[in-house]
Parts: structure tokens; C-alpha cells; sequence
């Protein structure tokens, strides 16, 4: 269990976090929030890269003033991930457990279980240079796993993959979530929907709500409704439109309001209904303001 409490940071007078709360368990743990939230620098506190101003983050009997005692039990996938890309697969991380201070005579055995772990074996010898953008995050998360960390700290972890590399991210980290805590820090809704049990919302820099991904999509039940009509709508006083689509001289709208909507019908609600009500697209308006 990692405990983090009231934890703030500042850069000037912007203050980029303020009194963050919260807690991880074994599994993965999704925080989804706007850019510019404050995710980027919670994960670099949580990977001892950035000092928190102030608050208090603990690990059993270890804190994170320990800064070396937290290195050996976690691993870090920052958003912006690169390696030499001379090098092969194998050789960078060969080179990341030397880092590590990983034995000489266990280097071999260690560097080639990640690469199996990671579904990178075919390119065990192939130069970083020629790596997809999905097989790069593999092999970040290969580097991260050396040294079988307890946690593993993953910032946006599907940001610019296609979506059949983001499937196999995706499954990769479901894969190896059973054994470790893990933290994806991302803004897109769908990759916490896919691979997390728990969740928080991290939205100018304060957690707005934490727990259960199913208990936080409960949020807006009842709230979501498909309307049909055959003019354009648009958001606005408190009511959103969440998507659309035409049907040859029709509109179809997905609609996310507190109050009944006549003509509508209740559909079933997802964490992107949710996690936009939370974030201020939440609905208020009277249904006469939009039929």
C-alpha cells in the first residue's frame, strides 16, 4: 500500500498540485485528468525525479525522503521515453541494469525474461532506431521492470500508439498487473475503462474523486440520454453533448443532463460520461433550452 497525503507543488506562483490524497493497492490504478492537470508532475514526485513541496508519501515503514530505498522498489515509464538508438533492444538494457546495479553473472537471464516479458523477443537484436512507437513503450516498460519492482509508474502510456498498439500496451500491463501496483497517468478515457479497477480524476491540481471505476461511472446514472431530431443541438447552460452522428436527414445525440430530456431515451453510461460530468461538462439546464 502506498500512501500519499496532502501533497503539493509549486513552480513560481503556479501551483501545480495541491494537497493530493491518495491511496494504491496491488493492481492497476488509474489517474485520468485534462492536460495540463498536474499528472506529468505528480508521477515525477511518485518516481522521486521532481521534491514535493510539501505532504508525505509512504510505503510500509519506507518514505520518500529515502530517495534510494524508493528507486529499488519502483519503476518509471515517463511519458517521453528514448533510448540510444544505435543500440539493440538487448544492449540498452543490458546498459539499464548495470544502472540498476544488477550482477554481472545474473545480466543476461534478467535482460532476456523482461524481453520475453514484454513480447519483444523477435527483436531482441534489433536497433531502437527501428522500433514502432508501440514496441518503444514495450521496451520502456521492459527498463522498467528490471530489478522486479513492487510498483511501476507508467505516464501516458498510449500517447500517439494506433489503436492496435494501443491493444497491445493495453494487454501488456493488464498482463503483469496482478503482481505490482501499478499507476497509469493518461488523459485518455479508454485506457483506464480498459485495463483499471480503481481510479482517481486529477483536475487542477486536486484529486476530485477516487475509488471504483464502476462506482465512479455510477456518477451519472440516469444522466445520459440518445436523442433524435432533425436539427443540429449544441452544448451550452449546463447540458452537454457528448457525441453525434447523422443518419441520412437525421442527428443522434448522446446528452448528458441532470434533468429529464423529453424525447429522449436513457442509454447506458460510461466512464467518458462520467469523467466529463466530473470534470465540468456536467448537465444543468432546463430540456426546453435544447428540443
Amino acid at each position: 500500500m502506498i500512501e500519499i497525503e496532502n501533497v503539493s507543488k509549486s513552480f513560481g506562483k503556479k501551483k501545480a498540485l495541491c494537497n493530493v490524497n491518495l491511496s494504491l493497492d496491488l493492481g492497476i490504478y488509474g489517474l485520468l485528468g485534462p492536460n495540463g492537470a498536474g499528472k506529468t508532475t505528480f508521477m515525477r514526485i511518485l518516481a522521486t525525479v521532481l521534491e514535493m513541496d510539501s505532504g508525505r508519501i509512504s510505503m510500509d515503514d519506507i518514505t520518500w525522503e529515502d530517495k534510494l530505498k524508493v528507486r529499488e522498489r519502483i519503476g518509471y515509464l515517463p511519458q517521453h521515453f528514448s533510448m540510444y538508438g544505435g543500440l539493440s533492444v538487448y544492449e540498452s538494457l543490458c546498459h539499464v541494469t548495470v544502472l540498476k546495479n544488477i550482477e554481472k553473472r545474473n545480466i543476461d537471464s534478467v535482460v532476456n525474461a523482461v524481453i520475453d516479458e514484454v513480447n519483444l523477443t523477435d527483436r531482441k537484436t534489433s536497433r531502437i532506431s527501428a522500433l514502432s512507437g508501440g514496441m518503444l513503450r514495450r521496451l520502456g516498460i521492459a527498463q522498467a521492470l528490471i530489478g522486479n519492482p513492487r510498483v511501476l509508474i507508467v505516464d501516458e502510456p498510449t500517447a500517439g500508439l494506433d489503436p492496435e498498439e494501443r491493444i497491445r500496451f493495453r494487454n501488456l500491463l493488464s498482463g503483469i498487473g496482478d503482481r505490482r501496483t501499478i499507476l497509469i497517468s493518461t488523459h485518455i478515457v479508454e485506457d483506464v475503462e480498459a485495463v483499471c479497477e480503481r481510479m482517481g480524476v486529477l483536475n487542477q491540481g486536486g484529486v476530485m474523486i477516487q475509488g471504483d471505476v464502476e462506482d465512479i461511472v455510477a456518477k451519472v446514472q440516469g444522466k445520459v440520454y440518445e436523442y433524435e431530431t432533425d436539427r443540429k443541438i449544441e452544448s451550452g447552460n449546463g447540458w452537454t453533448v457528448i457525441s453525434q452522428r447523422r443518419q441520412r436527414d437525421r442527428f443522434i445525440y448522446r446528452i448528458l443532463s441532470d434533468q429529464e430530456v423529453k424525447g429522449a431515451v436513457h442509454v447506458r453510461e460510461s466512464l467518458e460520461d462520467a469523467y466529463i460530468y466530473l470534470t465540468g461538462g456536467g448537465a444543468r439546464q432546463n430540456e426546453n433550452d435544447i428540443l
